[in-house]
Protein backbone atom coordinates (compact mmCIF):
# COMPACT_ATOMS: atom_id res chain seq x y z
CA UNK A 1 0.00 0.00 0.00
CA UNK A 2 1.27 3.70 -0.94
CA UNK A 3 1.34 6.39 1.52
CA UNK A 4 -1.36 9.06 0.88
CA UNK A 5 0.04 12.12 -0.99
CA UNK A 6 0.44 15.22 0.56
CA UNK A 7 -1.59 17.49 -1.49
CA UNK A 8 -4.07 17.16 -4.29
CA UNK A 9 -5.01 19.25 -7.29
CA UNK A 10 -8.33 21.13 -6.44
CA UNK A 11 -9.92 20.16 -9.18
CA UNK A 12 -9.34 16.75 -8.84
CA UNK A 13 -10.61 16.22 -4.70
CA UNK A 14 -13.64 18.53 -5.70
CA UNK A 15 -14.30 15.34 -8.59
CA UNK A 16 -13.06 12.39 -6.31
CA UNK A 17 -15.49 13.34 -3.66
CA UNK A 18 -18.27 13.32 -6.26
CA UNK A 19 -19.51 17.56 -5.93
CA UNK A 20 -18.66 17.45 -9.95
CA UNK A 21 -19.73 14.75 -12.35
CA UNK A 22 -16.22 15.59 -14.31
CA UNK A 23 -13.00 17.30 -13.74
CA UNK A 24 -14.03 19.78 -16.68
CA UNK A 25 -16.98 20.86 -14.34
CA UNK A 26 -14.89 21.13 -11.31
CA UNK A 27 -12.43 22.74 -13.05
CA UNK A 28 -14.44 25.44 -14.72
CA UNK A 29 -16.02 25.99 -11.58
CA UNK A 30 -13.06 27.19 -9.38
CA UNK A 31 -12.00 29.20 -12.81
CA UNK A 32 -14.91 31.46 -11.91
CA UNK A 33 -13.77 32.27 -8.12
CA UNK A 34 -16.28 30.65 -7.02
CA UNK A 35 -14.70 28.75 -4.34
CA UNK A 36 -12.63 29.67 -1.27
CA UNK A 37 -9.82 27.40 0.50
CA UNK A 38 -8.85 28.05 3.98
CA UNK A 39 -5.87 26.57 5.39
CA UNK A 40 -5.71 25.64 9.16
CA UNK A 41 -5.19 28.98 11.52
CA UNK A 42 -5.99 31.06 8.07
CA UNK A 43 -8.34 33.21 6.50
CA UNK A 44 -10.17 31.82 3.81
CA UNK A 45 -9.11 33.12 0.12
CA UNK A 46 -10.68 33.44 -2.88
CA UNK A 47 -8.89 30.57 -5.25
CA UNK A 48 -9.41 31.08 -9.05
CA UNK A 49 -6.74 28.35 -10.56
CA UNK A 50 -7.73 24.68 -10.46
CA UNK A 51 -4.50 23.34 -10.34
CA UNK A 52 -4.52 24.98 -6.61
CA UNK A 53 -3.44 21.98 -4.05
CA UNK A 54 -5.60 21.25 -1.33
CA UNK A 55 -4.48 19.09 2.10
CA UNK A 56 -5.82 17.42 4.49
CA UNK A 57 -7.11 20.06 7.24
CA UNK A 58 -8.02 22.38 4.73
CA UNK A 59 -11.17 24.13 4.72
CA UNK A 60 -13.63 24.71 1.51
CA UNK A 61 -16.39 26.58 1.36
CA UNK A 62 -18.70 27.18 -1.72
CA UNK A 63 -22.20 27.55 -2.81
CA UNK A 64 -23.47 24.88 -5.42
CA UNK A 65 -27.17 23.93 -5.82
CA UNK A 66 -28.66 26.34 -4.05
CA UNK A 67 -26.67 25.93 -0.45
CA UNK A 68 -23.78 26.49 0.81
CA UNK A 69 -21.06 24.23 1.63
CA UNK A 70 -18.52 24.63 4.06
CA UNK A 71 -16.12 21.36 4.79
CA UNK A 72 -13.06 20.10 5.87
CA UNK A 73 -10.72 18.02 3.55
CA UNK A 74 -10.16 14.79 5.90
CA UNK A 75 -8.22 12.85 3.06
CA UNK A 76 -7.59 12.90 -0.70
CA UNK A 77 -8.35 10.02 -2.04
CA UNK A 78 -6.77 7.89 -4.70
CA UNK A 79 -9.78 7.63 -7.40
CA UNK A 80 -13.18 8.67 -7.52
CA UNK A 81 -14.85 5.95 -5.62
CA UNK A 82 -18.71 4.87 -4.74
CA UNK A 83 -20.69 7.88 -2.69
CA UNK A 84 -19.69 6.43 0.38
CA UNK A 85 -15.84 6.56 -0.21
CA UNK A 86 -16.35 9.95 -1.33
CA UNK A 87 -18.33 11.37 1.80
CA UNK A 88 -15.22 9.91 3.55
CA UNK A 89 -13.03 12.75 2.15
CA UNK A 90 -14.29 15.12 3.56
CA UNK A 91 -16.61 16.32 7.02
CA UNK A 92 -18.69 19.56 7.47
CA UNK A 93 -16.28 22.19 9.26
CA UNK A 94 -16.95 23.91 12.54
CA UNK A 95 -17.00 27.42 10.87
CA UNK A 96 -14.45 30.47 11.01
Amino acid sequence: MTPEPESCRLDVWLWRARFFKTRALAARFVEKGRLRVARPGAEPVRVDKPSRTVRSGDSLIFAIGGRLVDIEVRALGEHRGPGDEARSLYSQALGH
